[in-house]
């Protein structure tokens, strides 16, 4: 048996260079791949764009061999400067793809022999292509998960700008659709804040199962070269590696948990856009949408439409299918490597592209800007405070404030509840709110429960009122004023220290 050169290119990559249209296995076949087989089983018009990835983790892989003796150091030197090149080549649009070439892995291999010689087909050695796509994947969505936390922070930050502007401004608080309690509109958007705090964490934590070197696991049992895993985690700002190889090349928990994180994240997005939608119906008539974040009609030139977060919420559908489709894609796979696995990134990447734009568009739509004259800072999701106000008149949203104000004054929590369901009732036949009643007139109807009756005095009407309504939740989580700008202080604060 011939004695096997370690500087050598590794047994899956033959040389091609007498072929440009060679595949790099196509030692073992006697015919070429119709056209087209090219065609359904290329990926390279879509996982180009994990060159970058692709480039940093060659170099790295050609580092460590250079460390441990595996390959030259002129090897080394030339790999480096002919991925210095393609970097360049792609970086100004002059890179040709080459769909013979199957993949952006092969594509590049490709171009690196060709402009460095023996020393390209040497990169190869110690890993395959599993080991190599499952790194670069991970490297590709790490960066991504980067720029999405970096988002939602933007959007954070828009949203607690918003929310202190209108940390007093009252709002009906809705359940099942109907006028419930007064809350403040700051009070009601900084939930959103919190649901995209979760979301930060949930895609933070993510970020650290992503974060765990395939490279060195090879097709799925290792290699026999000396490899330095951990050199090449270290290089990659890796935390560690995958410790089974079969497991490093077949795994895709985490781009299904980010894409569970994903539509997560869109889901509230998705909540947010349907408030936002009603809000601007003229039936409601809460808030206005700056015009560039709508559109108009082609036939009814009266129409102002909330596009973008109509747009919004049907993309959250498209997040959810690419969930369902990953999880569908691994659920029937033995081990190790399986062709399945190339349906993983269509899935992954339009949902980093949503999700990214999604965030993008949304920070802004929530955001503000100086007008140019008047100076002042004027807000894309314009409030109508008046007619929050008047539809809290339209609910009896105090009406838990007086049964709360019967509790104080010693009355069971249930005949209370009983007594003032009686003056709604009464209020609803003379299409009056109940602050319009006169004490006696309360008193009158409450007779029905009599042991109510002596126990309103003339302070219960500040209990009737939206601002002593507010005022009076005054605890943390409330949504007294005074409580919402101590949440929103505290979610600056959090947001600083991330």
């Amino acid at each position: 048996m011939a004695e096997h050169n370690p500087t050598s290119p590794s047994a899956d990559t033959p040389d091609t260079t007498a072929n440009s249209a060679a595949k790099a296995w196509s030692g073992r076949f006697s015919e070429p791949v119709s056209d087209l087989v090219k065609r359904y089983t290329a990926s390279v018009f879509f996982d180009n764009r994990m060159a970058e990835q692709d480039i940093r983790g060659s170099i790295a892989h050609a580092r460590m061999l250079a460390r441990q003796g595996i390959i030259g150091e002129q090897d080394l030197a030339d790999i480096e400067r002919g991925m210095a090149t393609i970097r360049e080549e792609i970086a100004r649009g002059e890179f040709v793809w080459n769909l013979d070439d199957e993949d952006v892995h092969l594509n590049i291999e490709k171009r690196l022999t060709a402009l460095v010689g023996d020393a390209g087909k040497r990169l190869h050695t110690g890993r395959s292509r599993n080991d190599q796509v499952a790194t670069d994947i991970r490297l590709w969505l790490r960066d991504a998960i980067d720029t999405i936390l970096s988002l939602i922070g933007e959007f954070q930050s828009a949203v607690l700008d918003l929310a202190e502007h209108h940390a007093d401004t009252p709002l009906p608080g809705f359940t099942h659709l109907q006028v419930a309690q007064p809350v403040t509109f700051g009070h009601h958007l900084m939930a959103y804040f919190e649901m995209t705090r979760r979301d930060a964490e949930r895609f933070a934590d993510c970020r650290k199962r992503v974060n765990r070197l395939p490279l060195g696991a090879a097709a799925l049992a290792g290699t026999t070269f000396s490899i330095d895993r951990e050199f090449v985690a270290e290089q990659l700002g890796f935390d560690e590696v995958c410790f089974n190889s079969l497991d490093a090349v077949s795994d895709r928990d985490f781009a299904i948990e980010f894409c569970a994180a994903s539509a997560l994240l869109l889901t509230h997005l998705s909540r947010l856009s349907e408030e936002l939608i009603l809000w601007m119906s003229p039936r409601v008539g809460f808030i206005d949408l700056a015009d560039r974040f709508c559109t108009g009609s082609s036939i009814m030139p009266q129409k102002k439409n909330p596009d973008v977060p109509e747009l919004v919420r049907g993309k959250t559908g498209r997040v959810n299918g690419s969930l369902i489709a990953l999880l569908t894609l691994m659920k029937g796979q033995p081990l190790a490597y399986n062709k399945d696995n190339q349906e993983d990134k269509e899935p992954l990447f339009d949902t980093a592209d949503t999700v990214i734009d999604t965030l993008r568009i949304y920070a802004d739509m929530m955001g503000s800007r100086i007008d140019p004259d008047s100076g002042k800072r004027v807000f894309n999701v314009r409030v109508k405070a008046d007619a929050m106000r008047s539809a809290l008149r339209q609910g009896y949203a105090t009406a838990t404030d007086l049964a709360d104000y019967l509790v104080k004054k010693g009355l069971p929590f249930r005949d209370a509840h009983e007594a003032v369901a009686l003056a709604v009732r009464a209020a609803e036949k003379r299409g009056i709110d109940l602050p319009e009643f006169t004490l006696d007139e309360l008193r009158a109807e409450m007779a029905g429960l009599p042991r109510a009756v002596p126990l309103l005095e003339a302070d219960v009407a500040s209990v009737l009122t939206v601002e002593g309504s507010l005022a009076a939740r005054d605890h943390v989580g409330g949504t007294a004023p005074s409580r919402v700008r101590d949440a929103i202080a505290k979610a600056r604060a959090r947001l600083k220290s991330r």
